[in-house]
């Protein structure tokens, strides 16, 4: 049997490269600015992933950033569901990097 934890990590790598593209080409919003995926925390059953972003600005443009990505869910989520041939889509929840915050 396989180690349940590996396959985690390779559907959370495949999820961050994804959403990363997605996000930088796809999502045509000019309020998201240049959100950047830093990391993913996939849950065990693959049902909800945690996406940490770095979005460089103010807070006032750092929150409507998350807010504008939050918008794009159902897109995201489609598309990854087309992209990685998903029967189950995981929800999406956008989470400022505070490890990589600006000093």
């Amino acid at each position: 049997m396989r180690d349940p934890t590996h396959r985690t990590e390779r559907w959370a790598d495949a999820i961050r490269q994804e959403l990363g593209e997605l996000i930088e080409y796809e999502v045509k919003d000019p309020r998201i600015g240049f959100a950047t995926v830093t990391a993913i925390e996939l849950s065990e059953n693959l049902r909800r992933v945690r996406v940490l972003v770095r979005v460089p600005g103010d807070e006032q443009q750092k929150r409507t950033s998350l807010a504008r990505l939050a918008a794009a869910e159902g897109f995201l989520r489609h598309e990854l569901a087309l992209r990685l041939a998903l029967q189950r889509t995981p929800a999406i929840s956008f989470h400022l990097d505070q490890a990589s915050a600006e000093p």
